[in-house]
């Protein structure tokens, strides 16, 4: 019997944990409801565990890794430029949205009752939060920022000192393929993870709670999958020469992980598996690409949600906005991305946005409780960048394995078959 592929046991996970949570919420059974919310919180606990091993050697590697890569300096800086466009273009497209569909207006909440944030993001805090103090706590605290800090220093410092840092950087290689080895063994759980995270949602939330907050979801999921399906599909037709119907059919299995498991650095395995074997990137590259978009490459976090959220918190608290202020989001955005970290979610990157603007922190306590709804579709988008921009690249630079499978030659264009030649049949007739 044909196995079932991994991308189809998402989707069947994704399926029974809607059936059950909704089953839990309408029947009111209550073991079921905490059934899998023990679930989903033991796969997002497995996940959790592998991001500071995963993510230092990662990036250390990755830094080290563009010493075999001819062009290294190009291919880094056009990495981190489109990494930059894809954001503003986002982000243009979050604020033309809220002006569009107003988010806050006519919301009536009660404002006294929301709580700033306990994480607030400024701008100092983002620049000596990249520094660690220490460097036992930046692993204990899981500071994903610190952790990648240390790790571009490391990779670069190996590249300088050059064949010396081999024993270092071999122990460093070793860490990272036990790491991912045992990462993918719990990736292999997400169908169970999947319905166990999605069924926790339906349980707890269902769709009651998004009434009044309806159309500012509406319009993070519509801003979202503008940037999915209207975006991301021109860059790679019209500058990546590729087709999107066959990468977004590579990028799924990637794509719906970090849709389910809401951590770009909990999907990092599958995103440079999907990137390499399935999108035909250069290996060395996408060691580079991939784990520094996994932690600096926020669409969905950085972009797309503090804009709308922004406009929305203004209208809400009676702040009016002015074309500065647009612009001002529009700079945070592109230039704090890096304070999502992969793992903290947007709320960093939404105070960091508020306290810029001078609006009320107390905004972040009224989204707070939808926040998990939001943050599938916004992990999605964040991912499915990250996986864009390396083909983007690779395919303008020649950083290209093999004839990428997102690149079929249709059936009218594609070179005839050689024809065997036609061997003289055997003389049977003594056999009649």
């Amino acid at each position: 019997m044909k196995r079932f592929s991994f991308s189809l046991q998402l989707l069947l996970g994704l399926v029974v944990g809607i059936a059950l949570g909704f089953a839990a919420k309408i029947w009111d059974v209550a073991w079921l409801g905490e059934t899998l919310k023990q679930v989903g919180q033991i796969f997002v606990q497995l996940l959790k565990l592998a991001v500071p091993p995963l993510v230092f050697t990662a990036v250390l590697v990755s830094v080290a890794n563009l010493r075999n890569v001819n062009g290294a300096a190009r291919l880094a800086s056009k990495t981190l430029l489109w990494f930059l466009i894809t954001a503003f273009v986002s982000v243009s497209l979050a604020i033309g949205l809220g002006l569009l569909i107003n988010p806050g207006q006519g919301v009536t909440l009660d404002t006294g009752a929301a709580k700033p944030s306990d994480t607030q993001g400024t701008w100092l805090d983002f620049v000596t939060g990249i520094l660690p103090t220490n460097v036992v706590t930046a692993f204990t605290e899981v500071n994903v920022l610190q952790i990648v800090f240390l790790g571009v220093v490391l990779g670069a410092a190996a590249m300088a000192v050059g064949e010396k840092a081999e024993p270092f950087l071999n122990l460093a290689r070793s860490v990272l393929e036990l790491v991912q080895k045992a990462l993918w063994w719990v990736i292999r759980l997400a169908p169970i993870g999947t319905a166990g995270l999605i069924g926790k949602a339906v349980s707890t939330y269902g769709w009651e709670l998004l009434a009044p907050l309806a159309k500012f979801s509406a319009g993070v999921y519509i801003g979202c999958f503008v940037v999915l399906l209207a975006v991301y599909p021109t860059l790679l037709a019209v500058w990546g020469k590729v087709s999107p119907i066959a990468f977004f059919r590579n990028a799924w299995p990637a794509i719906e992980l970090a849709f389910v498991s809401r951590s770009s650095v909990g999907t990092l395995p599958l995103t440079q598996r999907v990137t390499v074997e399935r999108n035909g990137v250069d290996r060395d590259y996408a060691s580079f690409a991939v784990p520094f978009g996994a932690t600096t490459k926020m669409d969905g976090c950085a972009s797309v949600y503090p804009a709308l959220a922004a406009i929305f918190v203004a209208q809400v608290f009676g702040v009016p906005l002015g074309f500065g202020d647009y612009l001002l989001i529009a700079f945070v955005s592109v230039v704090g991305s890096a304070a999502t970290a992969g793992l903290t979610g947007a709320t960093v990157m939404l105070t960091l946005t508020l306290s810029t603007l001078g609006l009320p922190l107390e905004g972040v306590g009224l989204l707070l409780a939808i926040d998990p709804i939001l943050d599938m579709i916004r992990t999605a988008t964040n991912v499915a960048g990250q996986l864009v921009v390396p083909v983007l690249v690779a395919r303008s630079e020649g950083a290209w394995t093999r004839r990428s499978s997102t690149r079929r030659r249709s059936r009218s264009t594609a070179r005839p078959r050689r024809a065997c030649p036609s061997r003289p049949r055997p003389d049977r007739s003594d056999l009649i």
